[in-house]
């Protein structure tokens, strides 16, 4: 009977709710999730910042229900779902190629296709790699993406793999510092998330002023 209550508990975990899935599932959700959002295009829509800042919040003992994370673990599921997630993402994007697209109905992710196909056109295949990991559904299709336009597979490997490295430790470690150093800042953590994903479009706006900058500049010449 515990065992049915348990396992009906995780079947209606909120999906989009990044507190309701560390509850069900802890660190082996995490790399799941990372993995899904980062490698497969049904993945697009979960919450992939809120749930690493989370997670290192609940690493701290913060948090609703007693859910404590351990560190350690918790790094390594979120390194090892985002880098394997977008590595596999890019190889379905060589072998589909642009049919990956055709068949989804999702205007969402038909605009993130189109904002990953303009960021590798504008910054490079670097640039816009390490970029598009802080811009949700972005980072989602880019990769399938980058495969799909036959990016070298070094060149998509090395700079995703710093990109993700960046990402998942940088929001994980900021939650940890932050459920450290304030006394129960789990009552504030909707406006929290709010501000980290208006942080993380920081590097992607800079970005977009400078670009404009510079063809503003050449214009003139």
């Amino acid at each position: 009977m515990a065992t049915s209550l348990s396992l009906g508990s995780q079947l209606a975990v909120n999906v989009l709710d990044a507190q309701s899935l560390l509850a069900a599932f802890g660190v082996l959700g995490v790399g799941v999730v990372m993995f899904a959002e980062t490698g497969l295009l049904i993945g697009f829509f979960l919450p992939g910042d809120s749930l690493l800042f989370t997670a290192g919040l609940l690493c701290t003992g913060s948090g609703q229900h007693g859910v404590k994370l351990s560190l350690l673990p918790l790094l390594v599921a979120a390194v090892v779902g985002a880098l394997t997630g977008s590595q596999c993402g890019y190889l379905i994007g060589r072998k589909a190629g642009s049919a990956l697209l055709a068949h989804s109905r999702s205007a969402r992710l038909h605009e993130g296709a189109k904002r990953a196909e303009e960021l590798l056109e504008r910054y490079g295949h670097a640039k816009a790699i390490v970029l598009a990991r802080f811009v949700p559904v972005v980072r989602t299709v880019l990769n399938p993406v980058a495969g799909a336009l036959h990016v070298p597979a070094r060149t998509f490997t090395l700079w995703q793999v710093i990109g993700g490295l960046v990402w998942s430790i940088g929001l994980t470690l900021a939650g940890y510092a932050l459920g450290s150093s304030v006394p129960n800042v789990d009552k504030y953590l909707l406006p929290i998330i709010a501000v980290i994903i208006v942080v993380s479009l920081i590097p992607l706006g800079l970005e977009l002023l400078r670009s404009r900058r510079a063809t503003k500049e050449g214009v003139r010449g």
